[in-house]
């Protein structure tokens, strides 16, 4: 299967490349990114034909299904990365909360965040096509607090890899801080930066876009791509947990196959959303992609008004800070799937220049056949917590907006998944504030809850409070440049 460009080709770049070539320089002509050119059929004989497969199998089918050029050996070593998950035989429980309302638990990893359905497999490829080719990467991330744990974790000891974590500096979870200022392999570096996730995310465009940068790895003979869901490596292991959660359904008897569901996903880059609407549109009978969004609601304001209004927009910091996001890079491919290279690039260059970009009616009528779009603030979503906590349900403040969006928008006509995209244990202080505990730590918080409710903190987090902080360095986005050349030449 071949890649295609967002936002067209400018005449430098191959028209068409491969997956291995997407992942390996996943940012395309304009500053686009890369697309299927065509989606594989997913329809009701591949749903019946996997009725009773294992989430590998079903995994292995589906990235066939995509054509992608990677060996069925390369495949089942990325895929044996599931059998680290808590359950190797079910690495994505979804369980059921009521009749009408699924959920779908995405954080079974090592890092407690859905970032590992897709990370670990993605980061056993990258890197065995790195050290086949006999080339050195710098792989760059940019988090709003679980892409960087992810990252960090599938690449760490890789030979050929080195990965530079660029995380904004009081913008995460302390656990999330921990997951990453402690790692300690030698091929890792982890940078602080002063500003949001749109600096850190804006630095990771410009540097992967930056003539200057790449002749100064040209010359140290590195090449550069980037773990973000700007790769489109990520982007496909997020389309299998989407059919898992449909054919779970299915398995217990809430629906047969054919019927629709709908899908709630909390949304700040727009990947996991971006999953769903590609088996969609596969031909796996979804109704509606719900988006839950915080307080940071510019993906509402899209969908429901579509404008995307960036002027005098400022970040909000809230509980849930994995989407505290204004520029989600996903959104550019699904207007590219529906309006064409054109005008992708039309709107992306007015967002660019104008901080701003407006839909037709008819360009609006079209997303909404898709997608709806509420959001939630911290108060609410500390309400649902303490609402579900008392019917035994614990989850974290991400989750909680997709709950809230599931209470808003349920009309008892169809069955919903909602996806819980981290565990409680990365967000502990929010959940004691909501069971009104008054706590000064994290880890005050994560005992208290541990003991209260009865449930175990997982080693790997429990251990972080124990670790060395490695890493240190917190600077301007503007010196991120000369840092990640430090680290090579260190």
């Amino acid at each position: 299967m071949s890649f295609i460009e967002t936002r067209g080709n400018d005449g430098v770049k191959e028209s068409e490349v491969t997956f291995s070539q997407a992942i390996l320089s996943p940012l395309a002509s304009y500053g686009g990114l890369y697309v299927p050119k065509e989606l594989p059929v997913l329809g009701l004989e591949f749903l019946e034909k996997h009725i009773n497969s294992s989430y590998k199998e079903l995994a292995k089918d589906t990235l066939k299904a995509f054509k992608i050029d990677i060996e069925d050996s390369l495949l089942d070593e990325a895929l044996s990365r599931y059998d680290e998950f808590d359950d190797s035989s079910n690495p994505v429980p979804v369980v059921k909360l009521n009749e009408n309302l699924y959920v779908s638990e995405l954080y079974h990893g090592p890092t407690r965040a859905f970032k590992d359905m897709a990370l670990q497999p993605f980061g056993t490829i990258l890197s065995s096509l790195a050290k086949s080719r006999g080339e050195n990467y710098l792989i760059m991330a940019a988090t709003s607090g679980d892409t960087g744990p992810a990252t960090l974790e599938t690449f760490k000891n890789k030979s050929n890899i080195k990965v530079c974590c660029l995380y904004p500096d009081g913008g995460t979870s302390d656990v999330q801080r921990l997951q990453m200022v402690t790692e300690d392999a030698k091929n890792l570096k982890v940078i602080g930066v002063k500003g949001d996730f749109d600096d850190t995310q804006d630095a990771l465009k410009s540097l992967l876009a930056s003539n200057e940068f790449k002749e100064e790895l040209d010359r140290r003979d590195i090449k550069l791509s980037a773990a973000n869901s700007v790769n489109f490596g990520r982007i496909i292991f997020q389309t299998i947990y989407h059919i898992h959660s449909y054919l779970e359904l299915v398995r217990v008897g809430r629906i047969k196959i054919g019927d629709k569901i709908n899908l709630i996903v909390p949304s700040g880059n727009f990947g996991n959303a971006l999953g769903g609407y590609y088996i969609k549109k596969a031909g796996v009978p979804i109704d509606k992609i719900v988006i839950a969004s915080n307080r940071n609601n510019i993906l509402t304001d899209l969908i429901t008004k579509g404008e995307y209004d960036l002027r005098d927009k400022e970040l909000i910091k809230t509980n849930s800070p994995a989407m505290d996001i204004l520029k989600s890079s996903n959104v550019e491919r699904v207007l590219f799937d529906k309006f064409g290279p054109a005008r992708t690039k039309e709107l992306m260059d007015s967002l660019v220049e104008n901080n701003f970009y407006k839909l037709t009616k008819d360009e609006v009528e079209d997303i909404l056949s898709d997608f709806e779009a509420v959001y939630c603030n911290d108060d609410e979503s500390e309400e649902i917590i303490a609402q579900y906590l008392t019917n035994g349900y614990l989850m974290d403040p991400h989750t909680a907006t997709a709950i809230k969006a599931y209470e808003e928008k349920n009309d008892q006509m169809l069955p919903y998944v909602a996806y819980s995209t981290a565990e409680w244990t990365k967000f502990s202080t929010t959940i004691s504030k909501a069971s009104s505990y008054k706590v000064e730590s994290d880890k005050e918080a994560l005992e208290l809850i541990s003991s209260k409710l009865n449930v175990k903190i997982p080693d790997n987090i429990d251990n972080l409070f124990k670790k060395d902080i490695m890493h240190l360095l917190i600077v301007e986005k503007t010196d991120i440049m000369r840092e990640m050349l430090n680290f090579f030449d260190s």
